[in-house]
């Protein structure tokens, strides 16, 4: 028989090892957290999104509470364990206010390729480049695994849940720098036609042809 985990349904893809901050306001996600806190027990994440099946969900810890506010409201940090497979989804936990599911738990592979990992941040690092962005915290090589940044390579929605499904490490390397190949052509692309627009209203120094 399946086990039945408490749900919380959210329009986001949580991954196994990312830590996840939550804003808690309703009375029955207050109790889903209460309860966790009390018996020390997991919850999952469910990535809803109209028109989306629920095929994955992340098993997550409470790690704190952070803060309590007067009128019951919660800020906690959480930190996703686990990756789960929804077999149903029950509008309500058994008697309780808050979801749950049906879940069998799948393997959630964490060991790296260094060669792929150097591979893939390369790749990032290219990427960054071209968007000109320098504010997010890379780990190294031997601490970096690729759901550190899933969320910030540019991954559409469809795509954080097929990386979600993929449960070997070394597998979701191998997706990632499928992505990043694909997707840095066209990043430096765009940046070329912005630098051009950005031009418009310039003075050229143009030689004339002969």
């Amino acid at each position: 028989m399946a086990d039945i985990l408490p749900a919380f349904p959210l329009s986001l893809v949580a991954f196994p090892g990312e830590e996840l901050n939550l804003h808690i306001f309703e009375p029955r996600y207050k109790q889903l957290i209460h309860e966790c806190d009390k018996n020390n027990i997991t919850f999952s994440i469910v990535p809803y999104f109209d028109g989306k099946d629920l095929e994955y969900a992340t098993e997550m810890e409470l790690v704190e509470i952070s803060k309590t506010y007067p009128d019951g409201k919660m800020d906690v940090r959480t930190k996703g364990v686990g990756l789960c497979r929804i077999i149903d989804f029950l509008d309500r936990h058994p008697n309780k206010l808050y979801p749950g599911i049906e879940m069998e738990k799948q393997m959630w592979d964490d060991t790296s390729d260094i060669v792929l990992t150097l591979e893939v941040l390369e790749k990032v690092a290219v990427l960054y480049e071209a968007m000109n962005i320098d504010n997010v915290k890379i780990q190294s090589p031997g601490d970096f695994r690729t759901y550190q940044i899933a969320h910030k390579v540019g991954f559409n929605i469809d795509q954080e849940l097929e990386f979600l499904s993929i449960s070997s490490e070394i597998e979701r390397q191998k997706y990632m720098l499928t992505h990043l190949e694909s997707v840095i052509p066209v990043v430096e692309e765009m940046e070329i036609m912005k630098r051009r627009a950005a031009m418009n209203g310039h003075f050229k120094n143009v030689i004339p042809r002969k």
